[in-house]
């Protein structure tokens, strides 16, 4: 069979229709196979970080993305943590994103799933190069080395696309991921969970009682041992969403979801249930994200419990640092080992986050249940109480990076923990400083390789992008000002936004290879 495009996506869910944005506006053509003609109401993967946006800003959607925003702008886009119930005093401010903003060239947005994927739809729709097909489901694939042949079925038979690669954006229970014979590791925590959908006219003002405006609120129960009750927003006036764990023989029909908000809020409220859900509380990640010419991306890769909104930015990020890597295989500017950094730089971002955010909230609050209580030591709970969020660590600390990638520069293991620092370091998101001309060198980004040059010496990378076929804009300027805050005066930037490599002065050639999986 001939080819068809030169990429395959199965799943046209956030991630899928992501990447193949990413794809098509760089120029391939790209087959999107998804089978639901319509997003699905289910309001999910609510919050989107700054470099989320940041993608959409590159997407070219994101002022498309600000105008589907639900809920109001004057509720702050955290949440809340309260004891035991939600209508308590002993509450507090949890993951106020909004606290590293000055490291990033967008601001955070929330709104539902659904009116994400509406306006990366529209936007898929907008490039030529991608093409659509609603109402397929995958069936199988086979790969040889020049391609791969995807078969999808839909109400008018089979139909068969061949491309160069193929990505599964599948979900959870990729059916690409099984068919490439890819294999999982699941951690089970043995927790049967609801998802409820509902409306109620009185939960915004029970709430205001209690708390500030807040785009989420999540009840630390004792008896639930670490787990939260988890309470959301969905419009911002009468629409909400709830997360919590429920006895693994709780079905639509014997159990009463109504009891079990009221007790989550503290106090009966009207309930107009809408939408009931089960999901198993677990993680799992792929024991690979590349098998030949197939490879996978967001959920298909990795899932966790719904804890802090990492799951959809962290397909995403897949998305962003698969698409250019794909891009540059396809045009022959990336070197063999490009394609292998996807998985090295970010299977142990994802390890990084389940372990040292999401399992580690979990541990930690089972901890800290099973020790005080205000029925143990009042005094002592209060204080340690008020210590928990102190500085707000976890917002501070979740700054994924690449650190000793094959494909940049120096020592380290990728991880999600870091640091926020506008010092340039390789690995790392580069944050936005002032240049003379009165952009940000975040607005100045291009859609290759971005040298910023702050001290005449970047000469030698041109002639070396020229000579490795590389895209490379050169933005020369001097150093001082906000500038000098990057302690460097050269600093190669991907097309993804992190920092390839930086320095005062460097073999160009040698760099830019490794930057592009060629001197590896």
């Amino acid at each position: 069979m001939d080819l068809t495009h030169d990429v395959i996506i199965v799943g046209g869910g956030p991630v899928g229709m992501g990447l193949a944005i990413d794809l098509g506006q760089r120029g391939h053509s790209v087959a999107v196979i998804e089978r639901y003609a319509e997003p699905q109401l289910v309001p999910k993967g609510q919050n989107m970080t700054q470099r989320t946006v940041e993608h959409f800003d590159a997407w070219g959607c994101e002022p498309d993305l600000r105008a589907a925003r639900l809920q109001s702008r004057d509720v702050a886009n955290g949440g809340r943590v309260a004891y035991g119930r939600l209508l308590t005093d002993h509450a507090y401010d949890w993951l106020p994103r909004e606290n590293v903003q000055p490291f990033y060239g967008q601001r955070v947005e929330r709104m539902p799933q659904y009116r994400t994927e509406a306006v990366l739809r529209s936007r898929a729709a907008q490039v030529p190069s991608i093409d659509i097909h609603y109402g397929l489901s995958f069936e199988g694939l086979e790969q040889d080395a020049e391609g791969v042949t995807v078969t999808a079925v839909g109400e008018s038979g089979a139909q068969r696309f061949r491309g160069h690669y193929a990505v599964g954006c599948d979900g959870s229970r990729s059916g690409m991921r099984d068919a490439a014979g890819i294999t999982q590791t699941v951690d089970e925590h043995d927790r049967k969970m609801v998802l409820l959908v509902f409306r109620s006219s009185e939960l915004n003002d029970l709430l205001a009682r209690h708390h500030p405006p807040r785009s989420f609120y999540n009840a630390l129960t004792p008896e639930l041992e670490g787990y939260w009750r988890f309470l959301g927003r969905v419009d911002g006036a009468d629409e909400w969403f709830h997360h919590s764990p429920v006895p693994a023989d709780a079905t639509k029909e014997n159990f009463d979801f109504k009891a079990l908000l009221h007790e989550t809020v503290g106090t009966a409220f009207d309930v107009d249930l809408g939408y009931v859900g089960f999901w198993d509380l677990r993680f799992s990640l792929a024991d690979q994200y590349r098998a030949g010419r197939v490879l996978i991306a967001g959920d298909s890769c990795h899932s966790h419990p719904p804890y802090g909104g990492y799951g959809i930015n962290t397909g995403f990020e897949d998305a962003r640092n698969l698409g250019w890597k794909l891009s540059a295989t396809l045009e022959g500017w990336g070197g063999e080992a490009l394609l292998d950094s996807y998985e090295a730089e970010r299977r142990p971002v994802f390890a990084s986050l389940a372990a040292d955010f999401i399992g580690k909230f979990i541990e930690e609050d089972r901890a800290f249940v099973a020790r005080y209580s205000p029925e143990k030591d009042l005094q002592e709970f209060e204080r340690k109480w008020a210590d928990r969020n102190a500085g707000s660590a976890e917002v501070l600390a979740f700054e994924p990076n690449y650190e000793g990638s094959p494909v940049v520069e120096g020592e380290g293991t990728p991880s999600s923990r870091g640091d926020h620092r506008f010092e340039a370091r390789s690995g790392h998101h580069l944050a936005p400083r002032a240049l003379s001309d009165g952009r940000t060198t975040y607005e100045a980004l291009g859609s290759g390789f971005t040298l910023f040059d702050f001290a005449g010496g970047g000469g030698n990378f041109g002639t070396a992008a020229e000579a490795l076929g590389v895209p490379l804009t050169i933005i020369s300027d001097t150093f001082d000002g906000e500038r000098l805050d990057y302690e460097a005066e050269m600093i190669l930037v991907r097309p993804d936004g992190f920092v390839a490599w930086c320095g005062a002065a460097a073999d160009a050639h040698a760099v830019l290879a490794q930057a592009v999986g060629k001197g590896c």
